[in-house]
């Protein structure tokens, strides 16, 4: 399998797994095309109180490894779950509280990344 097949199929399991637990505002940001970005795509998204976010962060660890076998490189932010940070090396995945996104707008910092929103099922 290519490298570019695995981050798609690592692309897809983090939003499905995101998606199971009613991630909200599910944003993908393309960086490949910016000069020294840190990793190549960031999936951000949303969740009501730290229990959700703490859930968010164990669903995408929990379907990455049982469908891929693969483990986050890093994982930070659990204790307090206000922010909660998975490194899969070329995919960084932000789980923020809605407020905590609001204050650091990641996404406006990343201003000139390919931005793909996922439409929500629920």
């Amino acid at each position: 399998m290519s490298k570019l097949e695995n981050t798609d199929q690592l692309i897809s399991a983090i939003v499905d797994a995101l998606e199971n637990i009613k991630g909200e505002n599910i944003r993908i940001l393309d960086l490949r095309d910016i000069e020294n970005a840190v990793c190549k795509y960031f999936i951000i998204c949303s969740g009501g109180s730290n229990t959700q976010v703490n859930a968010l962060a164990g669903s995408v660890q929990k379907q990455v490894s049982k469908s891929l076998r693969e483990k986050p490189f890093q994982v930070e932010g659990t204790e307090t779950a206000e922010w909660v940070l998975l490194d899969y090396i070329d995919i960084v995945v932000h789980i923020f509280q809605k407020s905590v996104r609001e204050y650091y707008d990641i996404e406006s910092l990343w201003g000139d990344a390919k931005l793909t929103e996922i439409a929500s099922n629920y």
